[in-house]
């Protein structure tokens, strides 16, 4: 099938066929690898990326499904050599460890503060639940998420 997709401001027309995942379009089509295949049963939350705005898994999407839509992927966040404030925030809070599921931790904490931009340690904690990490307790990705939002209120964000 053919498909027109806009990712990371880029529109792409594509063949695709139609059981082929979102997740492996942007990573096998369009060589965004930052989006990571964690177990394709929608359980870990490594593949979260952006569709229209809202954090999707995207192992669940259907790649038919994003036609005539926007996506955005961590790759997207750094602008000019910028770090986004949420990916500072990780760096400056070791809110990663092994790494492999930052990206996908990233773009939903980013869509839990679009949603919510002042929340608490508890709606932190419950915003994230669907998003794993194997090697951190989260306190590190909960006071990330903290202080992005701290500092997004102090100066507007990215």
């Amino acid at each position: 099938m053919q498909i027109r997709v806009t990712v990371n401001d880029t529109t792409h027309d594509s063949d695709v066929e139609p059981r082929t995942l979102l997740v492996h379009y942007v990573r096998e089509q369009l060589g965004l690898t930052g989006t990571n295949v964690g177990c394709d049963t929608s359980s870990c939350g490594a593949c979260t990326l952006h569709l229209n705005g809202e954090a999707v898994k995207s192992c669940t999407v259907l790649a038919v499904q994003a036609d005539g839509q926007h996506v955005a992927t961590i790759e997207s966040l750094a602008v000019d050599g910028v770090m986004h404030p949420m990916q500072t925030a990780f760096m400056e809070n070791h809110g990663l460890q092994c790494g492999y599921c930052t990206p996908g931790m990233v773009m939903a904490s980013i869509s839990l503060l679009n949603e919510n931009p002042n929340p608490t340690e508890q709606e932190v904690r419950l915003g994230l639940e669907g998003n794993l990490c194997r090697c951190t307790g989260y306190h590190n990705i909960v006071k990330s998420v903290l202080a992005c939002a701290g500092a997004a209120a102090v100066s507007g964000g990215h």
